[in-house]
């Protein structure tokens, strides 16, 4: 499995979604309170990202 999701928490005891490809981090999300908000984070991603075009900055 080469992507995958992982879930972790910070020092700050809230729960941040992190994107890995073979076990180097992609991308992570903000931190979340709850682990099952860290959960709806990944869905959200899923659900919406694979549409997502690529901008230039400005």
């Amino acid at each position: 499995m080469a992507h995958y999701f992982e879930i972790k928490q910070n020092k700050a005891g809230e729960f941040v979604a992190y994107f890995k490809h073979n076990s180097e981090t992609i991308f992570w999300s903000e931190g979340y309170k709850s682990k099952s908000s860290a959960e709806n984070a990944i869905e959200s991603i899923k659900k919406n990202g694979p549409g997502a075009p690529t901008k230039e900055a400005d």
